[in-house]
């Protein structure tokens, strides 16, 4: 039998990646003005057209990068080849506003959620370009709040430019071979130039060893350098911006420099689980020119919008890899059929109960980390109560963790519904998994956010503006609403005074971890409520698919295992710490290394 003949598969067809999603539209319908929702809402349409035609026959023209660290003549050159596709994506996310549109501002506090939502209809498509413009929108941040005149009108300009030819993208340099996420034990030295005058700011000359830098291909890198002794660790480390070549400002058109102008050598790229498009170096820096940003020695404080916004592009690229999945995994089952062809999946009870899971949790996460979004665009643009203020210290940490948590999982869910297809490249769910996975560790590890969450409840009022905001909400729930939801609000309720009863000192040290799923799930979980109250109040088609969603996530999405995960930790003995240790290393405590 020729391959023509005989059954031949139909594959599945995605559509609009704005317009058929079940939770975008209506979200941003909720939370922007009517006239701004609008406008919003006609673009997002558009440009999900963009992504299925533009944004895709790009992504198939993107490969790796390559080093070219000699030429022909020995001479060290360290030309960094990236393609065709790669730079294509980061010109169509320079030009639809991916970075520049929450700078911008036309739309005030309301310009983040637009920003994020054309992220997260994309991100799935572009080969993880937006590793470059979280940094760059990250950097642009900084600069913004504490960058010279000079940095703001020649910089700033350009990593909010909407013009590919004019704008610049920016890296961060903190990792080093010393300390991983903690920063304490940085290498790098910065010594100030005597003499030197520049209107960016006070030159400094650095040295040191980055592990980690990821789009090596940027123009400006944000760098953590030590200033201070090297036994002050982090207190002693300052902010600088760093340009990647020389010189800093090129006239439109001019040649890209090589890092060597600036004394930045390549030592190798990285060969990476995932992420393959992206140009990530190790890079050795020999008397690099630096511009110092804001104080000496408060650079670890300097450098927290950075990881703010970072981190939320983390939380908006793990659920939008999921979204991607989810689409492929529902379209797939209208045309499969089964039992000999007689029912599509669509119809079989069993496989759609897998699937209706995964859309409750989407909902779940989709409101959860635009819940997040919406009090970054308020505090940026400085309309946010202290109260929000405080509640996004929780958040941020907390989307970041929980979305990189459940995704994973949700998508290897998604690509088990497909059967062998799913297994298959060309869908693209295999590369996404790749992907996706390195949310568990960029910008924090979940213990380490799990951390963060509890230095923002010692250290502020954030847990008690939480479930003060979170009991508001509850009590916003209409009486008819109310009464068909009493057992997930009673739930939700008493979830709420265990979270409170968990952060109580002395936290116990195994508690941060299972403390922030508690958290994440009741703020997931409000935050549906919230969608549901409105929905219903406003006669929003789907209104019913809102509430039932709020109602599952609460009494079936894990919420109870979350409490008891919290209790059980509380209640454990101190000595539990000794005999994990035991359990790995042995009853006498001693270490094995690895053997090769």
């Amino acid at each position: 039998m020729r391959v023509e003949e005989g059954f031949q598969p139909v594959p599945f067809v995605e559509g609009n990646p704005y317009s058929t999603d079940p939770v975008l539209p209506a979200l941003l319908k909720r939370i922007l003005p009517s006239d701004v929702f609008q406008d919003v809402n006609k673009d997002m349409e558009r440009f999900g057209e963009e992504v299925l035609t533009t944004v895709r026959e790009l992504s198939k023209r993107a490969t790796p990068p390559q080093l070219i660290q000699y030429d022909s003549w020995g001479r060290r050159v360290d030309e960094l080849r990236t393609s065709e596709g790669w730079r294509g994506l980061k010109d169509v996310f320079h030009r639809e506003g991916i970075v520049s549109i929450a700078y911008e501002r036309k739309y005030r506090e309301h310009s983040r959620p637009y920003g994020f939502a054309k992220l997260f209809i994309t991100a799935a498509d572009s080969d993880v370009t937006d590793c470059p413009m979280s940094m760059t929108d990250g950097v642009a941040r900084v600069l913004e709040l504490i960058g010279s005149t000079a940095l703001k009108q020649e910089v700033l300009a350009r990593l909010i430019s909407r013009d590919p030819a004019q704008a610049y993208t920016a890296g961060q340099w903190m990792t080093e071979r010393p300390g991983g996420s903690d920063v304490s034990r940085t290498e790098t030295v910065a010594v100030p130039v005597p003499g030197a005058a520049s209107p960016y700011g006070p030159q400094y000359k650095i040295d040191g060893f980055k592990w980690f830098s990821s789009a090596t291909d940027s123009d400006v890198a944000l760098a953590l350098a030590r200033t201070g002794r090297p036994e002050d660790g982090s207190r002693g480390l300052s902010l600088f911006l760093i340009p990647v070549r020389l010189p800093l400002v090129r006239p439109p058109g001019a040649p890209r420099p090589s890092a060597l102008t600036n004394n930045i050598f390549i030592h190798r790229l990285k060969n990476k689980f995932g992420t393959k498009i992206v140009p990530t170096a190790e890079l050795s820096i020999q008397g690099a020119e630096g511009y110092l940003l804001g104080e000496p020695n408060q650079g670890v404080k300097l450098i927290t919008p950075v990881l703010n916004i970072t981190r939320t592009h983390s939380a908006v690229g793990s659920v939008a890899y999921f979204r991607k999945c989810l689409a492929i995994a529902t379209a797939h089952s209208t045309n499969r059929a089964i039992k000999s062809g007689k029912q599509l999946l669509k119809d079989t009870p069993l496989h759609v109960a897998e699937l209706a899971k995964l859309h409750v949790l989407y909902r779940a996460l989709v409101h959860f980390v635009f819940g997040s979004v919406v009090l970054l665009g308020k505090t940026e643009c400085g309309v946010a109560s202290e109260s929000e203020s405080l509640r996004l210290r929780l958040l941020t940490p907390a989307i970041k963790a929980f979305a990189a948590e459940k995704c994973p999982a949700a998508i290897e869910e998604c690509m088990t519904m497909l059967g062998g297809e799913g297994y298959m490249e060309e869908n693209g769910i295999t590369k996404l998994i790749q992907d996706g996975l390195v949310e568990k560790i960029w910008e924090g590890t979940i213990t380490v956010l799990s951390l963060d969450v509890l230095r923002a409840v010692e250290k502020s009022a954030a847990l008690d503006a939480f479930v003060k905001w979170a009991d508001g909400i509850l009590a916003s729930c209409p009486d008819g609403l109310a009464q068909m939801l009493a057992e997930p609000l009673a739930v939700l309720r008493k979830a709420l005074a265990a979270l409170a009863d968990a952060y109580k000192a002395p936290v116990h040290p195994l508690l941060p971890r299972p403390a922030l799923f508690l958290f994440s799930h009741i703020a997931s979980s409000i935050y549906m409520l919230e969608h549901a109250v409105w929905s219903v109040k406003t006669s929003e088609p789907g209104s019913d698919i809102d509430v039932e969603a709020f109602k599952r996530w609460v009494l079936e999405g894990g919420l109870d295992t979350a409490m008891e995960n919290v209790a059980r930790t509380k209640n454990s003995r101190d000595s539990r710490t000794q005999t994990d240790s035991a359990i790995v290393y042995g009853a006498s405590g001693g270490r094995v290394g690895a053997r090769l």
